[in-house]
């Protein structure tokens, strides 16, 4: 079980050679180890302050650092902690690290750092994750996100709807206090109509996880079609540049190929897919086996077609084998090589050429679908552990307007907003177990 008394140490920079590195310590004891293999006495230096000298193993200088000195509770993990800024010599941060830890440190677990300040009320569990989020985040929207919800403002909003609940759950356990008296402390009318108020609140906040797992993770999509229907090709012209192979030979792409292209601050996480067909061969098999599970997993269908090959009967067929759940374009390829109709083929059909990269229409389209997703520091649920929450409280406060309608008993109406109250705690750590903040705080890296 991990000791949260213990002082901890851990690289708060990447692995490899670089000018710089920072090493983080943190716990009741960090100043005062860091003193003992310091070859400047900070027992006593104040909080918020700078000190120059060298890392000492006995009488060896290890490295000429600058050590930042930060007192709790004004501080990250709300503990004492220090900062050693060296160079970036992975040997020189192994060895002060190793100086360290001889001095009574431990290595920190992943995550134990931002855990640390969970437990010391510096953040709370959404701000936390949000920390998580701010480090991984690749985009100017994800970013600004992550920024909106380590300042609270998503915690904010989840606790004004805890608090409304509460004064009212109080008010319906007054009643079971007297339930012998047969008062009634919370008038039904006003619980209904705050119990409705806050399930359009809590569904606004829901339905926003589409939007934010958007900004937060991209739009998975799929380009999928028949094979030499030119995927891969296209896929390169997006990328500019040869990322996949691209042959003449039917059934090249064997397994899916997975790449980030960003257009407009959103995130496309293309994946290239084999192609579509009936196969004896046993790793095609797999490859087209894959594709189809991508596909029924995309949030956005590129479907891709020769232009020159097939016919519209044929583009009827293949398209009635999609699932219908999912944004769909339609991509005839290929185009240069011959004159078309465009009436022959489905309304919403777009016309290019991979191989020429002429692909405006396509980028003009995905444009329309990145505009859609423009953050404007609104609040957006981007986590699916919170999405869940909310979900299970959503069915709740709708068996408690049912309960209200139906005049069931205040103590069955209590258990409901009880368990309500539960899973808005779940979002913020107002109520947790182990469990749950280990799946959180393991993901995080070590340093943090």
């Amino acid at each position: 079980m991990t000791n949260f008394e213990d002082t901890i140490i851990a690289p708060a920079t990447p692995s490899g050679v670089s000018a710089l590195a920072v090493i983080r310590v943190s716990g009741t004891n960090a100043i005062s180890i860091v003193n003992s293999c310091f070859s400047k006495d900070i027992n006593q230096a104040k909080g918020y302050t700078i000190h120059y000298g060298h890392i000492l193993d006995g009488s060896q200088k290890v490295d000429e650092v600058l050590v930042s000195i930060f007192k709790n509770p004004q501080s990250y993990t709300g503990e004492d902690s220090v900062e050693i800024s060296g160079h970036g010599s992975p040997y020189i941060v192994q060895r002060i690290i190793e100086t360290i830890l001889k001095k009574g440190a431990r290595m920190a677990e992943p995550g134990e750092f931002t855990l640390r300040a969970f437990l010391n009320k510096k953040l709370d569990l959404t701000q936390a994750e949000a920390v998580a989020d701010m480090i991984s985040s690749n985009s100017e929207a994800s970013l600004q996100m992550a920024i909106h919800q380590m300042r609270g403002g998503f915690s904010k909003d989840i606790a004004k709807l805890r608090q409304e609940l509460i004064d009212f759950a109080a008010l319906i356990e007054l009643e079971n206090d007297f339930g012998e008296e047969d008062v009634e402390f919370a008038n039904r009318p006003k619980l209904k109509k705050l119990i409705e108020s806050l399930l359009q609140q809590i569904e606004t906040l829901r339905t926003s996880f589409s939007a934010g797992n958007v900004l937060k993770n991209g739009i998975n999509t799929v380009i999928a079609g028949k094979p030499n229907a030119g995927k891969s090709t296209l896929l390169n012209a997006l990328l500019n540049e040869d990322r996949a192979i691209v042959s003449d030979i039917a059934g090249t792409t064997r397994d899916t190929i997975e790449e980030i292209f960003t257009l407009e601050g959103i995130q496309f996480r293309l994946i290239d897919t084999a192609g579509l067909r009936d196969s004896t061969d046993n790793i095609e098999q797999i490859g087209v086996s894959k594709a189809k599970e991508s596909i029924q997993k995309a949030d956005l269908i590129i479907y891709l077609f020769d232009a020159q090959t097939t016919s519209p009967k044929q583009l009827e067929a293949e398209l009635l084998e999609l699932p219908t759940s999912q944004r769909l374009i339609i991509l005839a390829n290929k185009t240069d090589q011959l004159s078309y109709n465009a009436k022959d083929w489905p309304e919403n059909t777009l016309f290019i050429s991979a191989k020429t990269k002429n692909i405006d229409p396509l980028l003009d389209e995905l444009l329309k679908i990145a505009s859609q997703y423009e953050y404007g520091n609104e609040t957006l649920v981007n986590n699916a552990r919170h999405a869940d929450a909310l979900s299970k409280s959503s069915i709740l406060l709708q068996k408690i307007i049912m309960g209200i309608d139906e005049e069931i008993p205040s103590d069955l109406i209590a258990i409901d907003i009880r368990n309500t109250l539960y899973q808005l705690g779940l979002i913020t750590g107002e109520v947790t177990n182990d469990e749950v903040l280990d799946s959180i705080f393991t993901r995080f890296c070590i340093g943090k």
